[in-house]
């Protein structure tokens, strides 16, 4: 049997776990979300040719949430609301890298059709901290310019943010942005996708009128 003060240190300890992550667990955080091109990219050859058009569908069933705060028990509480459109944000993004290597997206030749299906910033709870752990996942295809599909693919980041003491919107947007970033890295830097961009494009060039 715990004796009073052991039952006292065991409450204040138990109230410490469940009270320190959380900050203002119980009202909204809403949070602006960006975007930071890579640096010192190269521009690839014959990318100047290609007449792009990228469009983002986003096929998540909430769009604004992309996060939740949670108590020191790991309860969930308030909802994280990006207050800009993410799937513009994952569009421009992935816009940005493409005319960063030369592409001109100002086109409608080639299209790069994205779904996004997830972009969310789960908060993990610890003893003495917590931790936030961000995915995002979209299903990538190009097609030709006679509407067929060149390439498909699914696209994964993951982003992290360790070691918090509150479970709070900016902590999310940390790990958000991150999984972001890894994502559209891994897009750049899939030979296959730049391949069969190269080659759409050089298709509608072959099919053109003035070709000849």
């Amino acid at each position: 049997m715990k004796t009073p003060i052991a039952k006292l240190a065991f409450t204040g300890c138990a109230l410490l776990v469940a009270a320190f992550p959380s900050g203002c667990a119980f009202t909204k955080d809403y949070v602006a979300l960006s975007y930071a091109p890579q640096a010192n990219v190269s521009k690839i050859q014959g990318a100047e040719a290609i007449m792009l058009k990228v469009e983002v569908a986003d096929l998540r069933t909430v769009k604004d949430k992309v996060s939740v705060k949670k108590n020191g028990y790991g309860m969930e509480m308030a909802p994280i609301i990006a207050t800009n459109d993410v799937a513009a944000l994952v569009k421009n993004a992935i816009q940005t890298e493409l005319s960063n290597r030369g592409f001109n997206c100002g086109g409608s030749i080639v299209m790069i059709e994205a779904g996004l299906t997830k972009f969310y910033s789960d908060f993990k709870t610890g003893f003495f901290s917590a931790s936030a752990a961000a995915e995002v996942m979209m299903n990538v295809q190009i097609k030709n310019p006679d509407g067929s599909i060149a390439l498909s693919r699914i696209v994964a980041g993951e982003g992290a943010n360790p070691s918090l003491q509150i479970m709070s919107g900016g902590n999310a947007k940390i790990a958000l942005e991150a999984a972001l970033k890894d994502a559209v890295s891994k897009l750049m830097a899939d030979q296959a996708f730049m391949d069969s961009l190269l080659k759409a494009g050089s298709q509608s060039h072959a099919d053109s009128p003035h070709s000849s």
